[in-house]
């Protein structure tokens, strides 16, 4: 089971992004904001952060940078309304970015990227 931590405060957004990203072989826990991210728990029990950048209170690219002060390693999609250029790569070696206007199929191979390059799980 691959574990994702969703973060957008727009409710019809996250609803509609979490439908799009349902599997069998996912497990998606939705919020609200960066904070109630950090309040979750565990971050490590989450193979995978997906945030919006632009959340009330702490942005999602703040959250990113927090998320991955305890390893780098770990993976990040960040969803925007602009277009990143550049940057993401200061941010993290695996940060990744998708626009919001993305089409399902975009979002759904994306994730399949993603998912792609994280460890096996043991069985």
């Amino acid at each position: 089971m691959i574990t994702y931590l969703y973060v957008e405060d727009d409710e019809d957004i996250r609803e509609g992004f979490m439908a799009v990203m349902e599997a069998p072989h996912r497990e998606i826990v939705g919020v609200e904001s960066a904070e109630a991210a950090l309040a979750v728990g565990d971050p490590g029990r989450f193979d995978v952060l997906v945030t919006d950048v632009s959340l009330p209170g702490m942005s999602g690219t703040d959250l990113a940078r927090q998320w991955l002060a305890a390893d780098s390693e770990r993976h990040v999609l960040l969803i925007s309304g602009y277009e990143f250029k550049q940057g993401l790569g200061s941010i993290g070696p695996n940060v990744r970015a998708l626009l919001k206007s993305a089409e399902p199929e975009e979002l759904e191979a994306m994730l399949e990227r993603i998912e792609a390059l994280l460890p096996a799980s043991p069985q």
